[in-house]
């Protein structure tokens, strides 16, 4: 059974929405493993962990996300919404080390590349470029990518790089306009 869930991280002045999809255990006629039962008590915890998430219960969120971890040691989702938890927190360091965790489980692991970057793009902005290109390597269409990508091309002085990737961020979404540097528009 597939479902999806939205979490909101709200990292330096913009608002993301990253949308996840899993599949739970495989339903079977014998009684489960404890394994499969771990993972399908896990994915339960995960649900409930985003509705607590949802509600702005970050508190409850967080003890339910730790305990999908004592099932899962490696649910890349629970190991993503405690960083997102920890950003949204001011905590860059927890968070940053949250995203590491949900990467060494999936390395392409957008929504983690993605909020980590942004996490680094003024203290680290040559891993954020790795981050982001990671990104845009799974997913050239990743227009928030290509805008913050820009951004850090314009910190940079890299201004012909910089008018390529906002130019590609609005060809992708053109609402990102307004967030282009007047002298790239």
């Amino acid at each position: 059974m597939a479902g999806l869930f939205g979490v909101a991280a709200v990292t330096t002045g913009v608002s993301l929405w990253v949308v996840h999809s899993y599949s739970a255990a495989p339903q079977d006629s014998k009684a489960p493993s404890s394994t499969a039962q771990n993972l399908q008590d896990a994915n339960t915890l995960l649900q409930a962990g985003i509705l607590q998430q949802n509600d702005h219960d970050f508190e409850g969120a967080d003890r339910t996300y730790r305990r999908v971890l004592e099932l899962d040691p490696h649910n890349k989702f629970a190991w993503y919404n405690l960083g997102v938890i920890a950003q949204g927190d001011g905590r860059p360091a927890d968070a940053r080390a949250d995203y590491d965790n949900a990467l060494k489980t999936d390395p392409a692991f957008p929504s983690a590349l993605f909020n980590e970057a942004v996490l680094l793009e003024t203290s680290d902005p040559d891993r954020a470029v790795e981050l982001l290109e990671r990104v845009i390597a799974g997913n050239p269409k990743a227009a928030t990518a290509h805008l913050h990508l820009g951004r850090i091309w314009e910190q940079k002085k890299r201004d012909d790089d910089a008018a390529d990737e906002f130019r590609r961020a609005v060809a992708d979404d053109p609402k990102l306009r307004s967030q282009v540097p007047e002298e790239f528009r």
